[in-house]
C-alpha cells in the first residue's frame, strides 16, 4: 500500500432479513410471555394491563381510538373492554352522539400501578444487558423502522 493511500474498509455484513424479524419477533414474545406471567400475580394480564394503561393515558378515549393505540382490532378490544367494565376495573360513559368513553375505577387505577412495578422489574431485567447507550440506540432504531411507511401496515409483520 502506497504511503498516504486509505486502508480499504470492509463492507459491513450481510444480515438476513429474515432472521433479523424473527430475532424482534423472538425477543416480543420473551417480553409477552414474562410479562404475562409476572401480571398473573397482581390479576390482571398484559392485553388487560395495556388496556387500562391506554386509558390512563387518555381518559374519555374511545374504543377505536383505544383498539388502535393497543395494536387490536375494533371487535377485540370491545370484548376486552366488556371484561374490564365487568371485573369494574373501568367505566364506559356516554359520550358525544354514540361515542362511548373509556375511564378508570379506583380499582383500575390501582391494578395499573401495581402492573407497572411488574413492568418494569421485568423489562429492567429482559434490557440489563445493555447500558443506557444501548438502550437509546436500540430505541431509536426500532422508532426509525416502527415508522408509518407507505403501503405497510402493522398487520402485514410477521
Amino acid at each position: 500500500m502506497a504511503p498516504g493511500a486509505a486502508a480499504p474498509t470492509t463492507p459491513p455484513p450481510t444480515v438476513d432479513l429474515e432472521e433479523l424479524g424473527r430475532a424482534v419477533k423472538e425477543a416480543q414474545y420473551r417480553h409477552h410471555r414474562a410479562l404475562d406471567t409476572r401480571l398473573a400475580t397482581v390479576g390482571t394480564t398484559l392485553a388487560q394491563w395495556d388496556a387500562l394503561r391506554a386509558i390512563a393515558r387518555t381518559p374519555g378515549a374511545s374504543a377505536h381510538e383505544l383498539a388502535v393505540a393497543t395494536f387490536q382490532g375494533d371487535q377485540s378490544f370491545g370484548t376486552l373492554a366488556s371484561r374490564l367494565a365487568a371485573q369494574h376495573l373501568i367505566e364506559r360513559r356516554p359520550g358525544r352522539g354514540r361515542r362511548i368513553e373509556h375511564h378508570l375505577t379506583e380499582t383500575g387505577e390501582q391494578v395499573l400501578r401495581a402492573g407497572r412495578t411488574v413492568t418494569r422489574d421485568v423489562l429492567a431485567t429482559s434490557f440489563g444487558p445493555l447500558d443506557e447507550r444501548e438502550r437509546a440506540t436500540l430505541l431509536g432504531l426500532l422508532r426509525r423502522i416502527g415508522a408509518p411507511s407507505e403501503g405497510f401496515t402493522p398487520s402485514d409483520g410477521l
